[in-house]
């Protein structure tokens, strides 16, 4: 069998249409029961990103397949579930069940001698398989690892109440009366903190840093549809972010008005929170805005202006780290925390692994992931030949020092691309 992919996800459903629709032999591998990744989470009770108020944040139109639109009668931003039934209806219409094997980790992917990968997983009932394959694409996504702060910030070992991280956090009403604290600005905190603000008694969200908030829709218009408009597109960067922040000032005015901190960079310099409750929630007060937290003391938390609350909770909705313990260490993050792929998808060194969906960009992926995924098939085909791994390299370099230039740091960064651009180029390498 020549391709494996890892992941039923968005992207690995990408991928594997992508590869099926060129006649290319594969399979599909899926630790989970079912198609669907952090969408399905929730109903299903696992741990994990997704939380029973998970709905997109892009439309519809550009979220679906190009191939197998969304249903009409779902609303612009579907809720969690709807989006893993969308993707068990599509698994199903592109023939691609027969393909995946639920229920098998895969435990880990090497080279071998001589080209091609060894992969070996695990099925449900702890049986070990090795198969080589003469490529592997990856497709699990980088919501992996929880982040919380290390340490923690002092007396929380001593702390009353329940320090939890957000990838443990399901539903508001677990926390009926009870009094919580948010950590974070992004975009599971504003998520968390709303939802919470209709069930605790008390709802603190505690933000070290400001972050740029944008409404789900401009002047009527999706912000990811504004993203990849013609005339959008068109304008020069700094005209483009001119634009999207005087847009931002109309629709909301400043964040300091609401309590929280102003950002300190410009629009596009770090990624943005799309959100249209947690303004709202704030100005109807059931979400009160705190700076860091700085301390625990006893069932209190202490913040950084020297306030305290007491609460019987604290969710840190503090991101994950990207983590791929099967694949060889530093394959594709680098001891800087830097991901280091050509083009953001091929791995430059032994010959066979991408990456598909490893990207964040401000607005829907699925575009980005239906065109790296064509691209990838091309690859394995044989009609799109690579650079040598000089070369790629190259790329690579260049690539992460403007990220550096842009965003002050690639650790949290060197996923982040432009819808537009990143679209363009894509389209560019595949064969006419």
């Amino acid at each position: 069998m020549s391709v494996c992919v890892i992941g039923a996800g968005l992207s690995g459903l990408a991928a594997a249409h992508a590869l099926g629709t060129r006649g290319i032999d594969f399979v599909c591998l899926e630790k989970a029961p079912d198609v669907g990744g952090i969408w399905r989470q929730p109903d299903a009770g696992e741990r994990g990103p997704g939380y029973r108020t998970l709905h997109l944040n892009t439309a519809k139109s550009l979220t679906g397949y190009a191939d197998f639109p969304m249903p009409d009668a779902y609303p612009l931003y579907p809720r969690h579930s709807q989006v893993a039934e969308y993707l068990r209806d599509f698994a199903g219409w592109a023939g691609l069940r027969e393909r995946i094997e639920f229920g098998t980790e895969v435990v880990s992917v090497r080279p071998r001698d001589g080209g091609g990968w060894r992969v070996v997983s695990r099925g449900a009932g702890g049986h070990s398989r090795e198969r080589t394959f003469s490529h592997v694409i990856v497709a699990s996504g980088h919501n992996t690892d929880p982040a919380l702060p290390d340490p923690l910030p002092p007396g929380a070992s001593s702390f009353a109440g329940t320090i939890l991280h957000s990838v443990d956090y399901q539903d508001g009403r677990d926390f009926a009366g009870r009094r919580v604290v948010v950590v974070g600005l992004g975009a599971s905190a504003v998520d968390i903190a709303a939802d919470l603000s209709r069930h605790a008694e008390r709802t603190v969200l505690s933000v070290r840093r400001g972050l740029h908030i944008v409404p789900k829709q401009l002047f009527g218009i999706s912000v990811d549809l504004i993203a990849e408009a013609p005339w959008f597109t068109a304008m020069p960067f700094e005209e483009a972010r001119r634009f999207v922040e005087n847009a931002l000032l109309v629709a909301r005015g400043k964040l300091s008005d609401y309590g929280l901190p102003e950002p300190d960079h410009p629009i596009f310099s770090s990624a943005v929170t799309v959100s249209d409750e947690i303004l709202s929630r704030i100005r109807h007060g059931g979400v009160v805005p705190k700076p860091a937290v700085e301390a625990f003391d006893g069932e209190r938390v202490v913040f950084a202006d020297g306030t305290a609350e007491r609460a019987d909770a604290v969710v840190y909705c503090t991101g994950f780290r990207m983590s791929f313990p099967y694949l060889p260490q530093g394959c594709p993050v680098s001891a800087s925390g830097a991901v280091e792929l050509y083009r953001r998808v091929v791995a430059p060194g032994p010959p066979g692994l991408h990456f598909v969906g490893l990207v964040r960009p401000q607005g829907a992926i699925t575009r980005l992931v239906e065109a790296q995924a064509r691209w990838v098939a091309g690859i394995v085909a044989g009609d799109v030949a690579l650079p040598s791994e000089d070369v790629m390299r190259k790329e690579i370099d260049t690539y992460l020092a403007a990220i550096a230039d842009r965003y002050g740091n690639t650790e949290g960064s060197s996923i982040q691309v432009d819808f537009g651009p990143y679209l363009a180029e894509l389209t560019a390498l595949r064969p006419q």
